[in-house]
Formats: structure tokens, sequence, C-alpha cells
């Protein structure tokens, strides 16, 4: 499975993902949204809360809409 096919990944998160070592949707996963995020963060200071909010919902596996109010506060 590619990245692109996760929900909230589109072509150009995926070339970012690759880009910071997070090439498949398994070690996406296993590193975590915050970790992962952080890493974005550093490659492309001008990573946003919507992108943090689509990794989470690709780790999750839905849309970014739908992830908890609980999970939004932590």
């Amino acid at each position: 499975m590619k990245l692109s096919e996760l929900p909230n990944i589109g072509t150009v998160l995926e070339k970012q993902l690759i880009a910071v070592g997070v090439d498949t949707p398994e070690k996406l996963r296993k590193t975590g949204t915050e970790q992962v995020f952080l890493k974005l963060k550093a490659h492309d200071p001008g990573s946003c809360l919507h992108k943090l909010t689509a990794i989470e919902g690709a780790v999750q596996g839905i849309p970014k809409k739908n992830i908890s109010e609980q999970r939004k506060k932590n």
C-alpha cells in the first residue's frame, strides 16, 4: 500500500513524508503522529495544524474531520 492510499494523504504530503524517511504506512504508524510531524516541521518549517491532523487521521485510518475532540486536545 502507498501512503497516498491512506485518508488525508495526497501526493504532495506523500512526497514530503518520503523525504523525511517515512515511506510506508507501517513506518507512519510505527513512528507516530507527533514524531512524524516533528520530522516534517524540521524539513519544512511551514508545516501547520492541518498537516498534523492529516497525519493523525491517516494513522487512525479516518478522515481528519472525524478525529475525536479529545485527541485534538492532546
